[in-house]
């Protein structure tokens, strides 16, 4: 009898910011954005096929761009804990500014605290972003 694969689930999240596709960019691909709402410390360019490296006090996330369209989407693999997963922000111009959707995918069933925990960091994480850009000029 043939093992079955457990069922992969996905989180999906949009925020609406008041804020240009430029400016949201910066805060998901320039490493000191990046600290400042996700509270890792990445080693992070934007270019497709970059491995990359985040680290905090709990440990450290791995993976590799996939997708590097400026303004407009990027892609990467999120390794940490046995959980490979791709994270996806696509970023669409709205009459607000922008419409920011970030989707993690890859969650087996057998993992529901991590696809927990992503349900719940990710709006924090795109209220921190929302934040953080409405202080800048």
């Amino acid at each position: 009898m043939a093992e079955q694969t457990p069922e992969l689930r996905t989180v999906v999240v949009e925020r609406d910011i008041a804020q240009p596709p430029e400016k949201i960019w910066r805060a998901l691909t320039q490493p000191h954005f990046i600290e400042e709402w996700l509270k890792m410390k990445p080693d992070f360019a934007a270019e497709v096929d970059r491995p990359y490296t985040m680290t905090a006090e709990w440990g450290a996330v791995e993976g590799r761009v996939l997708e590097s369209d400026p303004f407009t989407t990027l892609s990467y693999t999120w390794s940490a804990f046995g959980l490979e997963s791709v994270v996806t922000y696509t970023l669409t111009p709205s009459p607000r500014g922008t419409l920011l959707r970030v989707e993690q995918a890859g969650f087996p069933t057998t993992m529901e605290y991590a696809y927990q925990g992503a349900r719940q960091a990710w709006p924090e994480y795109l209220a921190a972003i929302e934040q953080m850009l409405a202080g800048q000029p």
